[in-house]
This record gives structure tokens, C-alpha cells and sequence, in this order.
């Protein structure tokens, strides 16, 4: 079983998320707004999508036959299906997007259009991540294997020492791996530690939704352009691997810097398995916002560079984040709570390269005299 089943948060009163939720909800109504989407996310998704599929229109129609042009389209859908996970699909999958479930799932599916599958995320991320934010083992997040070492708890190998001048070449590999690997990774290990139960799924709807839309993703992005666009098949199979290269890249340099960052905690539950604080408090204490002023950044990445807000009110849309952030900001400091951030995405990036770092150094051993 999942170690996330045995961990508990305190069964005390809240009465700081009490108190935030409130104002969150006063802002609202008082200004008579949607928690969902407005009409700037949906010209948004229109833009993402285009980031996506015109260049790839552009390619397989022979619109674009000189090779150096084929190469700036590629790079072009790398931003395009980093776009859609960061300022889409994430938002839909939180069930933030709309308040109608089918347009939530139609749109968070839109995962699955790009390779790979919104079931398994919404495991991984909303109900093990956002729940056990940095708890080892717990936090899927923070718990790579074998090449990175991102929580002090985890196995402390030689190689992690160089940790910060590597990491940034595997971070481009995730969306590879993930589309390849992980997926199927996932579902069989979530089917054994009784996730996919819990989330009351049919396993074997969610595998043929798998099996089904990597098969269509396959047909699309590989067998089509191969019969189309005179090209080589591994030309082909070369572009696909840089376009995954870019959005693996832009995804991980923006999640990592949110809790895997110089400042950040580790909170592990005592023996009884009950973590300090509150999961609202638990969430303060775990991340790292970064880069508030940066309008053009936060409009690419979904607002989440604003991710304490995402934290606290996931099924809120981005759109909203930066309105409520003082909101947020000033209740967390009335109750002596920490608000973390970072005034640049470049200190946000530095602050990570420190943490990794210093993971990357071994371990302490105590010894008793």
C-alpha cells in the first residue's frame, strides 16, 4: 500500500483556512465574479492549442517544406504542449475551468491529446501531491528515483553530488519518460496500492482510455507525418523527441521551483502517522511562489507562479490568482503564518540549484562517543 494511506493531518480547528476561505469567498461575491473561467482563459486555451496544432497543421500539410522552417515549427509545439498542460488541461483537471464536470473532463482530456493521461495525473498530482506536498514517499513529486535526489529522506547516491549541473539535462527527458514509461508505470501501481478504487475508476476503462489514446497520439504525431512530409521516419522521430525535449524542460523549471527550493520544509508525521499542521498551514510551509510581477511569464505558465494560492485553492482558476494573492498573503501573515516567494523566476531558479545542491551532498552520519 501507499505510504500517503497511513498519514493523517491534526484533527484541530481551523481557524486560519476558516478565515481565508472566507475572504476568498467575500471577494467573489462582493464583486459579483465567477471562480472559473472568464473569457481571457478562453481566448488562452484558443492560443495554446494554436501554439500546438497550427504548426503542426503548417508541417504535415507540406506548407512548410524547408527543414530549418520544419525545425522552428517543432520548437513552436514544444511551447505549444508545455502551454496546454500548464494553462489548460491543469486548470480542467482541478475541475477549475468550469463548473460543469463534462466541460472539466472533456478539457482535461486534452492530456491525453498531447501523449499523455489525465486519469494517472489526477492521481499523482492532485490527490498525492497536493494532499502530501514534500512528505517523502508520499509526494510523488519529490520522490524521483535513482538519478535525482530532491528530499533529504531519499537514498543518497555518489553521483547526486553533481546533481545541480545535471538535473536541468534529465528535467527535458520528463514528458518522454512520462508518455513512454510512466503511465504505465503508474496505473499498475496505483491499481495495487488501491488509488484507483479509492477514486471510485474502473480499471479497465482507464486502460483502454490509456491503450486507445496512445494509439491515436501515435498515429497522429508519428505514422501521418511519416506518410505525408518527405521526411525520414527517424527526421520524424528526431523532431517528436526535441519537442518533448522543450516542454519537459519549461514544465519542470517551472514545478521545481515552487517546493524543491532553497527555504523550503520537509514535514514528516510522528510515529502515530500524523503530520504537524493543518493541510491548509502544511501547504504555507511546502511552497514557494516566485516572479509576481512578471505578467507575460504568469499568463504562460497558468499562474502558477502563484503556486501558494494554487495550493490552498485548486479548484479556482488561475485567472484569479493574482487578485486573491494579497488576499492570501495578508491572512497568512495576521495569523504568523510564512508566505514564501521569490521576487524573480531567476531567483526562484537559483533558490532551486542551492536546495539541489546541498541534497546532493551526503548525509550527516551521527555517531555516539
Amino acid at each position: 500500500m501507499s505510504r500517503a494511506s497511513s498519514i493523517k493531518f491534526p484533527r484541530v480547528k481551523q481557524d486560519f483556512f476558516i478565515t481565508l476561505n472566507q475572504r476568498v469567498n467575500d471577494y467573489f461575491k462582493s464583486n459579483h465574479i465567477s471562480r472559473q473561467a472568464n473569457m481571457h482563459m478562453v481566448i488562452k486555451t484558443i492560443a495554446m492549442f494554436a501554439l500546438y496544432f497550427v504548426p503542426y497543421a503548417l508541417i504535415i500539410s507540406g506548407t512548410a517544406a524547408n527543414s530549418w522552417v520544419v525545425l522552428a515549427l517543432v520548437v513552436v509545439m514544444g511551447f505549444g504542449v508545455a502551454g496546454i498542460g500548464l494553462s489548460v488541461m491543469h486548470d480542467a483537471n482541478h475541475g477549475a475551468y468550469s463548473n460543469k464536470a463534462w466541460v472539466n473532463n472533456l478539457i482535461g482530456y486534452s492530456l491525453n491529446l498531447v501523449g499523455a493521461n489525465a486519469f494517472n495525473w489526477k492521481v499523482q498530482h492532485n490527490v498525492l501531491h497536493h494532499t502530501y506536498t514534500n512528505v517523502h514517499d508520499a509526494d510523488e513529486d519529490i520522490s524521483p528515483r535513482g538519478i535525482l535526489r530532491m528530499h533529504p529522506s531519499s537514498e543518497w547516491k555518489f553521483f547526486h553530488r553533481f546533481q545541480y549541473l545535471y538535473a536541468w539535462f534529465f528535467y527535458g527527458l520528463m514528458t518522454i519518460v512520462w508518455v513512454l514509461v510512466k503511465d504505465f508505470v503508474r496505473i499498475i501501481r496505483y491499481q495495487k496500492d488501491g488509488l484507483v478504487k479509492k477514486q471510485k475508476a474502473n480499471i479497465v476503462t482507464e486502460w483502454l482510455i490509456l491503450i486507445v489514446s496512445k494509439a491515436v497520439y501515435v498515429t497522429y504525431i508519428f505514422v501521418i507525418p511519416v506518410l505525408l512530409i518527405p521526411f525520414a521516419w527517424w527526421q520524424i522521430l528526431l523532431g517528436i523527441v526535441g519537442m518533448h525535449y522543450i516542454a519537459g524542460f519549461i514544465l519542470a523549471i517551472i514545478f521545481q521551483p515552487a517546493h524543491v527550493i532553497d527555504g523550503t520544509e520537509y514535514p514528516e508525521p510522528d510515529n502515530d502517522g500524523v503530520l504537524e499542521n493543518t493541510w491548509a498551514i502544511h501547504q504555507l510551509h511546502t511552497t514557494t511562489n516566485f516572479a509576481h510581477n512578471n505578467r507575460v511569464l504568469s499568463w504562460y505558465v497558468g499562474g502558477l507562479n502563484y503556486q501558494v494560492e494554487h495550493h490552498l485553492f485548486p479548484n479556482i482558476c488561475h485567472v484569479h490568482y493574482r487578485k486573491i494573492s494579497s488576499i492570501v498573503r495578508e491572512t497568512a501573515l495576521e495569523f504568523g503564518l510564512p508566505y514564501k516567494s521569490e521576487p524573480t523566476f531567476i531567483s526562484a531558479l537559483a533558490g532551486h540549484t542551492r536546495l539541489l545542491k546541498e541534497l546532493g551532498k551526503p548525509p550527516v552520519v551521527m555517531t555516539i562517543a
